[in-house]
């Protein structure tokens, strides 16, 4: 990788755990400010791999990318203008829904395999069990339900392509990218818990947030592999 994707991965780090402490504090517009600016190192990360090889599978990484910074402002931007958080907080879940798109249109052509279904099926079957249990155990409120639907069943389809990419072709970019991709899933879980359970945890939203970032770097950083 090139120096200056370090000096990315350093800075976003820095401007994630300064995110972490404004939003603790309440301090809701800087919060967001740091928050898109920290997603932006993992957006330039993607942009410099897309210059350095353009080829489409970089190109829909890339965007894919700018999708989640767009997402991560959005998410956060609920809580600068909390009469409008329910509308805001559904186009953050567009946001990172497209970008799952993006992610999945650039894998699929990688996985030309029988096994890719048995991917998707599994992926699938995982997102309605635990759709099944947020529904039956946790209070969400029908549009919600009917983003999570779509977001989770694409999430939970694209991580499990993934792994199946780094078990039956395995390369240094596949590991890398399912690892980040395990990551992601894993945020989103702890992100669904800590919101919907009615008991909100510091402890589990400072999880979410190192879960999420830290996928999404690793995301980038195997475009270079």
């Amino acid at each position: 990788m090139k120096p200056i994707i370090y000096l990315y991965i350093i800075a976003g780090f820095v401007l994630q755990a300064l995110f972490i402490k404004s939003e603790h504090e309440e301090r809701y517009l800087l919060a967001d400010i740091l928050k898109g600016t920290a997603s932006l190192m993992f957006v330039l990360i993607g942009y410099t791999a897309f210059q350095t090889v353009n080829n489409p599978f970089n190109r829909q990484f890339f965007f894919g990318l700018l999708f989640g910074m767009i997402g991560d402002i959005l998410l956060n931007l609920r809580y600068v203008f909390p009469k409008q958080g329910q509308k805001i907080f559904l186009a953050g879940i567009v946001a990172f829904l497209i970008g799952h798109i993006l992610y999945l249109l650039a894998l699929i052509p990688q996985a030309r395999h029988v096994w890719i279904w048995y991917c998707i099926a599994a992926g699938a079957l995982v997102a309605a069990g635990l759709l099944a249990y947020i529904f039956k155990t946790m209070e969400v409120k029908k549009a919600f339900k009917i983003f999570g639907v779509f977001y989770l069943g694409a999430v939970f389809i694209m991580t499990v392509i993934a792994l199946g990419i780094a078990f039956f072709t395995p390369s240094r970019r596949a590991v890398i990218y399912a690892i980040g991709a395990v990551l992601f899933t894993a945020s989103d879980v702890v992100l669904i818990f800590n919101t919907f359970s009615g008991v909100t945890k510091f402890s589990l939203r400072i999880a979410n947030l190192t879960l999420y970032y830290i996928g999404q770097i690793l995301i980038a950083c195997s475009l270079f592999f």
